[in-house]
């Protein structure tokens, strides 16, 4: 029996639109990431990328590369705004080398409760017009996903600036940090965060600072048991895309990747606030000695040389930014 042509015609046609379809849900955008794979930063990475898939309809897919298995943070973000890979997400001071004045984020006491950082990171005008400068700098961001407050772990107990004296910690590379830490007493050291548990134990370094579900995703209890939460600096973490990844989506695909960024971020925020606590007991529970009370009024006293340094250096930017967070305190609880 013979094919009629136009049946052929229509098989074929058919057979090419599946082609292509199939063809197009292969695409797949890889999202770098320093975490480790029990951490609430991958579980946000992981919705996030089953989000991508269902509301692009499946023609892209978010393949989650964690534990700093393709660079450490600012690898991550210079490969981002190279285009060597798509997405990353980390706190938002680890962007400064490309917008430097985000390194004011990092100031410390800006903020005293998680309401207050959301609303700081979602209202401040001055904080949206730096991040409006990343395109040009080759990546975009999408949502502000939650790491928490920054606080201590030591091998020593820590509960004032004159605990610190003298003390080395690992931090990461930020000079709002750096001049914090350095303000408190600390002597800095710069390490990328698979290498922290290791220098601890050496001996190499006293300690390190991050948020409490960092501390517990790496351990880091274990070799610093020492736990004190000075909350010294809020941390949350933004999620960037390459711009070229960004330029390459239809405005609908566009739209779909900006949604499945804020699903991730509540997701992310309701995550970390609600797990401090039971994390922390569970790091109690396994021999961590937990200071809840340090002498915050004495470090808060330590660090105010650095408001005054910041406007050296970054001038008017300090007080308007200020200003914002003094009005979200005042507002907010």
């Amino acid at each position: 029996m013979r094919n009629h042509p136009a049946l052929t015609r229509l098989a074929i046609a058919l057979a090419s639109l599946a082609l292509a379809s199939a063809t197009q849900a292969q695409t797949v955008l890889k999202f770098s990431h320093t975490d480790q794979q029990a951490g609430a930063r991958q579980a946000a990475a992981s919705l996030f990328a089953k989000k991508v898939e269902e509301l692009t309809q499946g023609r892209y897919k978010v393949q989650v590369f964690c534990c700093s298995q393709l660079g450490n943070d600012p690898k991550n973000i210079e490969q981002v705004a190279l285009g060597g890979i798509d997405f990353t997400v980390s706190g938002t001071g680890s962007y400064a080398p490309h917008v430097p004045t985000l390194n004011l984020t990092a100031l410390p006491y800006l903020v005293e409760s998680y309401a207050q950082g959301w609303k700081l990171y979602d209202e401040s005008k001055w904080l949206k017009e730096q991040y409006d400068k990343a395109p040009a700098k080759g990546f975009r961001f999408l949502s502000t996903w939650e790491a928490g407050f920054r606080s201590m772990t030591t091998k020593e107990a820590l509960n004032s600036p004159d605990d610190a004296k003298g003390k080395k910690l690992r931090t990461f590379p930020n000079e709002m940090m750096r001049w914090t830490l350095e303000a408190m007493g600390f002597n800095i050291q710069i390490m990328p965060l698979p290498e922290v548990y290791l220098a601890i134990q050496q001996g190499a370094v006293t300690g390190q600072e991050n948020p409490i579900d960092t501390i517990y995703s790496n351990k880091f209890y274990e070799v610093a048991p020492h736990v004190t939460l000075t909350n010294h600096t809020y941390s949350p973490i933004p999620l960037v895309i390459s711009e070229k990844t960004w330029q390459k989506f239809s405005p609908a695909d566009q739209k779909a990747v900006a949604e499945a960024a804020n699903i991730a971020a509540k997701f992310s925020r309701t995550m970390i606030a609600g797990n401090d606590d039971n994390q922390l007991k569970e790091m109690a529970s396994k021999g961590a000695k937990i200071n809840a009370r340090p002498n915050v009024a004495a470090f808060r006293a330590a660090v105010q040389p650095v408001y005054a340094k910041a406007r050296e250096k970054y001038g008017n930017d300090v007080d308007i930014f200020m200003k914002d967070a003094e009005a979200v305190r005042k507002t907010t609880k």
